[in-house]
């Protein structure tokens, strides 16, 4: 199963049904640009983009993700670079959250933990929160119970083995 065939075959979830353009909901563009976040600000040289967090990405990185629905204009290379480092921060950031446990259940080959949309608040940053609402055009409640309900399944589905994969892997999914 590719990459885009997960996203796209969990498009059905919280706001399935409205599409930002290119036939991805609101929810899977959330979900990619989580991913994808912090490597983008790490490729740009700053803890945020220029103009502050509503300001557009840099060109080539997430931002192209919200033109169009498109991920066409990173390539298989860079987009499981983004992806990979992206998930290894994201877990990282839960586990400084106290929700270490949560964010490897998904990871592991076990059960998966559930979070609530209150704790998923504690673990996003409000620049992160910003950015995706902006983005998306869903409001703060949507876009943090549509993650709730979508993340763990996204993250699961990224680590069948159990472990965060290297970009190559992710790379060969897309």
């Amino acid at each position: 199963m590719g990459l885009l065939d997960i996203f796209n075959g969990m498009q059905n979830g919280p706001r399935g049904g409205r599409s930002t353009g290119g036939g991805m909901s609101p929810i899977m563009m959330a979900l990619l640009g989580l991913l994808a976040y912090k490597a983008v600000k790490g490729f740009s040289g700053s803890s945020a983009p220029a103009g502050g967090p509503n300001a557009p990405a840099p060109s080539g990185g997430l931002g192209d993700l919200f033109k169009g629905g498109g991920l066409a204009g990173l390539g298989a290379g860079g987009l499981g670079g983004l992806l990979s480092g992206g998930l290894g921060d994201l877990i990282k950031q839960f586990q400084g959250a106290g929700k270490a446990e949560v964010a490897d259940s998904w990871v592991s080959t076990g059960q998966n933990r559930t979070i609530e949309p209150t704790d998923l608040d504690q673990v996003l940053t409000q620049q992160q929160i910003d950015f995706l609402t902006t983005r998306t055009g869903l409001s703060k409640g949507e876009l943090l119970a549509g993650l709730s309900q979508q993340l763990p399944a996204v993250i699961d589905k990224l680590t069948p083995e159990g472990r965060l994969p290297t970009a190559e892997e992710i790379s060969r999914t897309v």
